[in-house]
């Protein structure tokens, strides 16, 4: 069994109380001191998020815009320096490769950020894809260079301005700067507003030697407020509370953008081809057989990723992600169903274990996001 890889954090878990699992072949935490307990610390104050093991890929070169059009679902032109976007890598049949950010760094120099697992697969797929010489387009896998912290929660900007000069309140959404100094720090950080849980805050790109450093740091400046570091079961009640979508679960080879409902990231009218648009169009123009659907059980029970759904006996679907939501209550899932059963208040039967259970399909925004 091959060694589990860690992250430039990895250090300093236990003086927080870690719980780690192998996450992907990754040794990283699940929770510090409560999943519900991180939970609500992020959306009432602010929560610190180890994110390190995700993938960091730089593209640059004078056709790289030319290039990430035909690799990417999104309009990249519409890019400027200090301006992200999200978008997607499908295969012809639409299926996606992976759900991603793009940094637009300066003219020609791109930051594309993958999910942690992917990050090999997406690497291969960018070069087998790049029909430009090296001289014109060069991709890099640079994931090791960085350490990449989260600070999410209403009181996060107010917690990483007292540790910089740059002021956090001119980076809007979707943006980001690439020269923000924390104090005693010595080497610049990327600083995006950005993140994976519905509430307002910021992703951290910074050198990897100097990641536990400033990991440390905000938690030291925001303890009095009560900031928590945060693990993956936390941010994963988080992210799908806000309807964030969770690769191998909303999103897959065999699930298009489409089927997921993020059909405002694939661009089918830009003027550039791009592997899977014929696909993907014909589906934004037709319609898809299945859809994801936001779910609510009126039984008592939890809808869990990969339970089976039903309608009259029939079989219609699957649950994709699933959960006691700690800031509603409910139990809630997300659920890939056929298209003919996805009218809000249809009711349905999620098999949980030996039983069928009843359950509605509700709105997807289970809560709206601040």
């Amino acid at each position: 069994m091959s060694e589990l890889k860690r992250t430039p954090i990895y250090p300093e878990y236990e003086k927080y109380g870690a719980k780690t699992i192998d996450f992907g072949g990754w040794d990283l935490p699940v929770q510090f001191s409560s999943i519900k307990e991180e939970h609500e610390a992020t959306r009432t104050k602010a929560g610190l998020f180890d994110v390190s093991h995700m993938g960091e890929i730089m593209v640059t070169g004078p056709k790289s815009l030319d290039y990430l059009q035909y690799l990417t679902t999104n309009d990249v032109s519409k890019l400027v320096p200090n301006k992200a976007q999200y978008a997607f890598m499908c295969y012809e049949d639409g299926g996606t490769v992976d759900d991603f950010l793009i940094y637009m760094i300066k003219d020609n120099e791109y930051l594309v950020v993958v999910n942690a697992a992917n990050t090999e697969k997406d690497y291969e797929w960018m070069v087998k894809n790049n029909h430009y010489s090296s001289n014109e387009v060069n991709i890099e896998n640079v994931s090791s260079k960085y350490a990449q912290l989260a600070l999410q929660g209403p009181l996060a900007e107010e917690i990483l301005q007292t540790l910089t000069t740059t002021e956090l309140g001119s980076i809007k959404f979707f943006r980001f700067e690439t020269e923000v100094y924390f104090t005693g720090i010595p080497t610049p950080a990327i600083v995006s507003r950005t993140g994976y849980t519905g509430e307002d805050g910021f992703e951290i790109y910074i050198d990897h030697e100097q990641g536990p450093a400033l990991w440390n740091l905000i938690l030291e400046k925001g303890r009095d407020i009560g900031i928590l570091p945060v693990g993956l079961g936390a941010r994963d009640t988080l992210r799908f509370e806000a309807n964030l979508p969770l690769y191998g679960q909303e999103l897959s080879a065999t699930i298009t953008p489409i089927e997921a409902g993020l059909g405002f990231a694939v661009k089918v009218k830009k003027d550039a081809d791009f592997i899977g648009k014929e696909v993907l169009q014909k589906q934004v123009e037709n319609g898809t057989a299945r859809k994801i659907v936001g779910i609510e059980m009126i039984d008592k029970g939890i809808p869990r990723h990969g339970y089976e759904i039903f309608h009259c006996d029939e079989e219609i679907g699957v649950v994709t992600s699933g959960t006691q939501s700690p800031s509603l209550q409910k139990n809630i899932g997300l659920a890939l169903i056929k298209s003919e059963f996805a009218i809000e208040g249809t009711e349905l039967e999620v098999q949980v274990r030996k039983r069928r259970l009843r359950a509605k399909v509700v709105p997807r925004t289970f809560l709206k996001q601040n």
